[in-house]
Formats: structure tokens, sequence, C-alpha cells
């Protein structure tokens, strides 16, 4: 892991990138509390990467992080920038940083994020240690993302007021999730929740075997069921299945889909004490001279891994648990 000397760093700018996720304000909270208590200035980069492009910094204060640790969102604000991928447009905002005095970046989001991230580092020997924050759960080195446990909660929620309706109506619902490329959230859900069926991205089950797996339940006497359904590439997906359903069977299946409000919201208990713990072990990380890596969890312990091992890699959802929900809901 890149080592650098800790005692040049005056200053850290903190930034959120990507998509929110609940629990980033406890980060930038833990982050800016613990790097203030060593003596240390922080600086907010508003917008994330566009932020640096257009000077947007702003001072972190004791007195600014108070009564932001149960909100959703980011105060600090988010955005995604393609042209950021341009060296050129790198080289700026790091003079920007420069100019403004930041020394070190502690970087809140997903891959993507990530990856400029390691950029930063690589071409101009920035000082950075990024935290995983993305509700989707697929960054690889870590156990846990900051905002996943809130969405999974929010997204059961939902699906025990759907099973509500779903049983009084005698009526088969699917319910779409988020998770673009992994299925994290629609397994939590699906075991959960007792789905009769998952769908995602890491599960190859068909259309035949979920309508095989409702049959079995109608004649046992089951009249309600509910299909989890990770967005996917496409979100909607949901009702390519329900029209798929439809044509097999004859079932009506109604549709539901979650979308962005499983990415709003106070976070849980256990995202505001993820985030909190991630937030402080960055500043550690940067202060022990370590840099150009991840602050993660494995086995409830804090972990850091180099960016060069996190980024790229899949994280698959564990077969023990998509084996459990198959069995649960036989």
């Amino acid at each position: 892991m890149p080592q650098f000397p800790a005692d040049k760093i005056k200053t850290i700018g903190i930034y959120t990138s990507g998509g929110d996720a609940p629990g980033m304000n406890a980060a930038i909270r833990a982050a800016t509390r613990v790097a203030l208590f060593h003596g240390l200035e922080v600086r907010g980069i508003v917008g994330g990467y566009p932020g640096m492009l257009s000077n947007e910094f702003m001072p972190l204060t004791q007195g600014s992080m108070g009564n932001i640790l149960q909100r959703g969102g980011t105060i600090l604000k988010t955005g995604r920038l393609p042209e950021f991928h341009q060296a050129d447009v790198r080289a700026k905002a790091v003079a920007n940083m420069r100019a403004a005095g930041i020394d070190a970046l502690v970087c809140i989001g997903g891959d993507g994020s990530f990856t400029g991230a390691h950029l930063l580092f690589q071409e101009h020997k920035f000082p950075i240690v990024g935290l995983p924050g993305t509700i989707d759960n697929d960054i690889f080195g870590t156990d846990f993302t900051i905002g996943f446990d809130t969405a999974v909660n929010v997204a059961l929620e939902a699906i025990d007021r759907i099973r509500d309706t779903a049983a009084s109506h005698d009526r088969l619902f699917i319910v779409e999730v988020m998770g673009r490329d992994s299925g994290f959230i629609a397994v939590d859900v699906g075991v959960a929740g007792g789905a009769e069926e998952i769908f995602f991205p890491e599960n190859s089950v068909t259309v035949d075997e979920a309508i095989d797996h409702i049959k079995r339940g109608m004649a046992r006497g089951k009249k309600s069921s509910i299909l989890i359904a990770a967005e996917g590439r496409k979100p909607g997906r949901a009702y390519d299945l329900a029209e798929a359903i439809r044509k097999k069977s004859g079932f009506d299946a109604k549709v539901c889909i979650l979308g962005h409000i499983q990415r709003g919201g106070s976070p849980t208990a256990a995202d505001r004490i993820l985030a909190s713990r991630l937030g402080a072990a960055a500043i550690e990380t940067l202060r022990k001279g370590q840099c150009d890596c991840m602050v993660g969890v494995s086995g409830g312990q804090l972990t850091t891994v180099p960016f060069a091992q996190a980024l790229g890699k899949k994280k698959a959802v564990g077969r023990e648990l998509i084996e459990l929900a198959r069995v649960l809901s036989y």
C-alpha cells in the first residue's frame, strides 16, 4: 500500500460521489470530527468531481456537523462527471484543490468514484482514501457498504405492506428493487420478506420455473405470491416479467417498482454505525501515511484494501443465501 509523509497533511477534503446512499452524512460527520480532533482543517467539496472543477469548496466545522447524523442523502451533494475520464480534466481538478490548500482526500462513493480516486493518486500522487458508499453492496473487499442496510429495510417495509394487499385480494405481485448489476438487495429482501422467487443477475431462475413455483403453492392452498426482481440494466424489468408470466400461465401479476425511495430516508442504526466507523478509520489511515485504498469491514473488523485490488472485481451474492431463499419458499 502506498505511503506518503503524513505530517504534510494540514487540510483534508471530503466529497461524496455517484449515487447517494443513506449514511453518507454520518460518514462525513465522523471523518470531519475526527480530523478536527487531531488539529486538521476540513473542506467539503460540493457536488463531487464537478465541484473540484468549479472550485466549490466549503469549510466543514464542528458546528456544521450538527443535526446531520440522521439525515438521508448527502449535505455535500453528489454528481457524476463523465469528463473525469480525461487526464487533463483530472489535472485541472488537482490544481484547483492544491490552490485551495487541500492536501488529501476522503472519497465516499462506489466503484466509479473509486476509479477516479485511484487515478488522482496514480497520476498526481494526491493522497486519498475511499469509503464504500452505495446501496448496491457490490464493492469488492468489504462485507457491507454504507446505505445497503437502509435500502433493504426500506424495501422490506414496502413489501410487507404489499403482501397485505396481495393476501387480501389473492394476487400475484412482482416487486422491483434496485440493483443494476448486483442482487444483494433482492436476495436479502427476498429472504426477509418470504418471496416465492427472486430474479437477479447472479440467479438463473427462468419464468417457467417461477410459474411452476407459484403453481406448487396454489396446489397446497396458497392464494397470493410475491416475486422479487432486481431492476438490472433496464429499470422496469418487472413489467417484462409480468407480461411473460401472463402469456405463459394466464396469471395477472401486479407490478410495484420501488425505485429511488430505497436511496432516501433516514439511515438505520447499522448504517450510521458503519459509516461512523469507516469515516473515522479513513482519517486514521491518512494519519498513518497510507492512501490509494478503501477502508471497509470484513468479519466485523475494519480493513484497508488497495484500490487496485478492489476495482474491477465482481462481488457475488453468496450461494448459501440463494439456496436458503429457494428452500424456504418451496
